[in-house]
């Protein structure tokens, strides 16, 4: 029997950029997939190339299939390192495919702090702290909506220019970061308690630091009005920043209404389910 395997897309909630600097962040696996299964691959393969490298057999062919845009920022590079490796080593633990696959990220990309391995891995919703911590959360019912600006961030310099920031302003960007820490820590229990309202209000905060630090840009901000204006209870960038998608809260009675605002304010809605299962055999 011919394998195949999968694993989910990511959107980050809280976090992005502090998690590098060894603060908290809260990230959840979407229903969109990347597949891989045997055959000739195409287009980018250096994620395949690596795992096959790392664990597989010389001559080895797989291949990948995504259910999602590459623009869209949805971690699809961790998730078809993930698959891959879980199709060459089906049997290896959670733990083991984490090391590989997160081994590869940084061999590859030079920067990352593992988040999205984690999300393709584990699924569902999680409380990450790079190195140590991935404590899964229970979530029920998280009532997202997620809009993409059309514009393809580019993850690497936006680290490298926050990065640059760090050095030339050391104090305040670590004050940002213990900022967004503690409304990490916050939007956690709130999460859990499904206390949407405030979760939302927290994500506004969040938005409010990322502005700061100066990943934000004006189709995101364009789109995050938008989805305020039009009732959402919070919203913010999602990822890296500078393009990509940005998420909001709603009121699942506002969700239409807020869907328009976006589409109207030129973003795409991407219809997507939080809270996905991780990496899986699918046959």
């Amino acid at each position: 029997m011919k394998i195949t395997t999968s694993a989910p897309g990511k959107l980050m909630l809280f976090g992005e950029h502090a998690v590098v600097y060894g603060r908290p962040c809260i990230v959840t696996a979407i229903s969109e997939r990347l597949t891989v299964r045997e055959g000739n691959p195409i287009g980018d393969t250096r994620f395949l190339d690596a795992a096959i490298a790392l664990w597989g057999k010389p001559g080895m062919k797989i291949s990948a299939t995504s259910s999602f845009s590459g623009t869209y920022g949805f971690g699809s590079s961790s998730a078809v390192t993930v698959a891959a490796l879980k199709y060459i080593r089906p049997s290896a633990s959670n733990r083991e495919l984490f090391d590989a696959a997160y081994k590869i990220i940084l061999d590859i990309q030079g920067k990352g702090s593992g988040f999205d391995v984690a999300a393709a891995i584990y699924g569902g919703t999680l409380y990450y702290i790079k190195n140590k911590i991935i404590e899964p959360m229970n979530i029920k019912n998280m009532p997202l909506v997620v809009g993409y600006t059309g514009v393809k961030a580019d993850t690497v310099a936006l680290m490298a220019a926050v990065s640059e920031k760090m050095k030339a302003q050391p104090d305040r960007v670590e004050r940002i970061y213990d900022a967004i820490a503690k409304l990490t820590e916050d939007a956690k229990v709130k999460m859990v308690e499904g206390d949407w309202e405030r979760v939302g209000r927290l994500m506004d905060f969040n938005q409010d630091y990322l502005r700061d630090l100066g990943v934000s840009s004006e189709k995101l901000e364009s789109l995050i009005l938008a989805a305020k204006n039009a009732g959402a209870c919070g919203a913010k960038l999602s990822g890296a920043g500078g393009g990509d998608c940005m998420i909001s809260l709603v009121d699942e009675r506002n969700r239409k209404k807020v869907e328009d605002a976006i589409t109207k304010a030129g973003g795409q809605v991407i219809h997507i389910a939080p809270g996905a299962q991780g990496v899986r055999l699918e046959s």
